[in-house]
């Protein structure tokens, strides 16, 4: 009987420790994650749509005045990701800083929202319109949240509505091809990168141009469509799979819903590996361009890389996407509003 109770006693003191270490993790991150916000001078936003409490970050460069209007850049992390991780792995905060826009980091749900995202076990993703994970199973109304998040930042800030643009990685990116979609009336342009469109019949009220940017050795995200798998050609076990469809077909799906030529023309580049064409004559003077990263795995090009090269592939440095994806934007603007 003593050895029982003493046996008891150690389980109820190892428990103790357990519960303890937790919460000191969770408050080690949680203030972790509060300083990495106030060092690169970012706001939280939150907001509750369909009784579903949502946050995402802001960040308002030096070139903000309050007066002069600024365009927006939404950027969606992918699955797993978070609006902190998504902040450090891709530099944009630089590049708002630079370029002069305000970019945001919208956060999907998580499927235990009580409990703090951990990637593998409670990772956040975004309902992008293929049913996968528990945003889809779900159904959570996350254009919804977008609208919302939109209707804030245009009361809060001084926003340029003929410039608000969306891009995303890899489920990010999928979000980005359904927000241009659902949201037309108010996404200037997108640039998805290593993402799906899932929409298998896709509509759109207002022509959206598109840049599409993805490696041409992505395990994730193959060209030629198919399952996701590790770089080492392992799958992932215990992962529903869904194949995703080729890259080509994406691209081509989008030339056709904007009215664009079917025949592409080539973009020179001085960049070794990298190759763009553009399908020009859209409605309204949009375009579709589409670029390849020779031997370029999942990875955010010209960010850090969250996982090691035997799963995600290798970054190559070729691009940097946030220089390509602001520069487009920056040249497709919405048009003006016909009288």
């Amino acid at each position: 009987m003593r050895t029982l109770r003493r046996a008891v006693a150690v389980i109820g003191i190892v428990l103790v420790i357990l519960f303890v270490s937790i919460a000191v993790a969770r408050t080690t991150r949680a203030r972790a994650d509060a300083a990495f916000i106030a060092a690169v001078n970012l706001q939280t936003v939150t907001l509750t749509v369909d009784e579903v409490d949502r946050r995402a970050l802001v960040h308002l460069p030096p070139a903000y005045d309050g007066k002069v209007a600024l365009p927006v850049v939404l950027m969606f992390h992918g699955n797993g990701g978070t609006a902190e991780s998504v902040v450090k792995e891709t530099g944009w905060v630089a590049k708002s800083d630079a370029a002069g826009f305000i970019v945001v980091f919208p956060e999907a749900t998580r499927p235990d929202m009580t409990q703090p995202p951990k990637f593998g076990r409670n990772n956040p993703a975004w309902n992008d319109g293929s049913g996968r994970f528990h945003a889809g199973e779900r159904n959570i109304t996350d254009v919804a949240f977008i609208a919302a998040l939109l209707d804030h930042l245009e009361a809060k800030f001084v926003v340029d509505k003929r410039r608000v643009f969306a891009t995303g990685f890899s489920n990010g990116a999928s979000m980005a091809f359904r927000v241009g979609l659902e949201l037309s009336d108010r996404i200037a342009a997108i640039a998805p990168v290593s993402g799906a469109l899932w929409i298998a019949e896709p509509k759109i009220a207002r022509p959206v141009s598109l840049l599409y940017i993805t490696g041409t050795a992505d395990p994730i995200n193959p060209m030629e469509g198919g399952a996701p798998k590790m770089a080492s050609g392992s799958g992932f076990s215990g992962v529903p799979e869904k194949a995703k469809p080729p890259v080509r077909e994406m691209v081509q799906a989008w030339v056709k819903l904007l009215g664009c030529k079917e025949e592409a023309e080539s973009i020179a580049s001085d960049i070794q590996g990298i190759t763009t064409v553009v399908h020009t004559g859209g409605r309204d003077g949009t375009e579709v361009v589409f670029t390849t990263i020779e031997g370029h795995g999942h990875i955010w090009p010209g960010g850090k890389s969250p996982l090691p090269a035997f799963i995600l592939g290798k970054t190559t440095s070729r691009l940097n996407a946030n220089d390509a994806v602001w520069d487009f934007f920056q040249s497709h603007p919405k048009p003006d509003s016909k009288p």
